[in-house]
Order: structure tokens, then sequence, then C-alpha cells
């Protein structure tokens, strides 16, 4: 396995850690070309040429979905976006329910 050099650290204006595609691609075990590709699809939102620390969980649980159940990249995207609204909305409805409860 590659090392990688993560001593030049790099902050985003909101304040998180922002890794090259290099860096992101060797913590997620893919190639540039696949974090490339998932950036050119829209599966990550890279800022210039750096990637979040979530984008990085994104591209790996990503290709967790495409090697366990044989999805697209697209629809491991889809997957994702909606696992992400289901636990936004289940969040929303405990609030809901604190309210009524008080």
């Amino acid at each position: 396995m590659r090392s990688v050099n993560l001593s030049k650290v790099v902050i985003s204006l909101d304040g998180d850690r922002l890794y090259s595609f290099e860096q992101a691609a060797t913590l997620a075990e893919t190639s540039v070309t696949v974090v490339e590709q998932f950036a050119a699809l829209s599966l990550i939102e890279p800022e210039g040429h750096m990637l979040r620390a979530r984008d990085i969980a994104r591209v790996a649980q990503v290709l967790r979905l495409r090697r366990d159940l044989g999805l697209n990249l697209v629809g491991a995207g889809m997957v994702l976006d909606m696992a992400q609204e289901i636990a936004r909305l289940r969040a929303q409805l405990q609030a809901y329910q604190s309210s009524l409860s008080r």
C-alpha cells in the first residue's frame, strides 16, 4: 500500500480539512482516475481539485455498493442520496414527535 503525505494540510473556508484527489484515492483505496470520474458524474462535490472527508467516504461507499450489490455508479449515488434523505426525514419526524410530547 502506498503511503500518503498528509503533512500539507489545506482547510476550506468552512473549516473542513481538504484532501487532494491523490490523497483521496489512496484513502478510499482506489485510483485518481476513479475519483476524477466520480467528480465528473457529480457523485462528489470537489472544491477545485480538493475533496472533503465526506466526499472520500462517499467514494468508498459507492465502491462498496458496486462491489456488494452490483450497482452502477449513478445507481449507487442515488441509493446514498436516498439514504441521506431518509435520515434527514427521520430526524425531522423525531423532532416533531418530541415537540408534541412536551
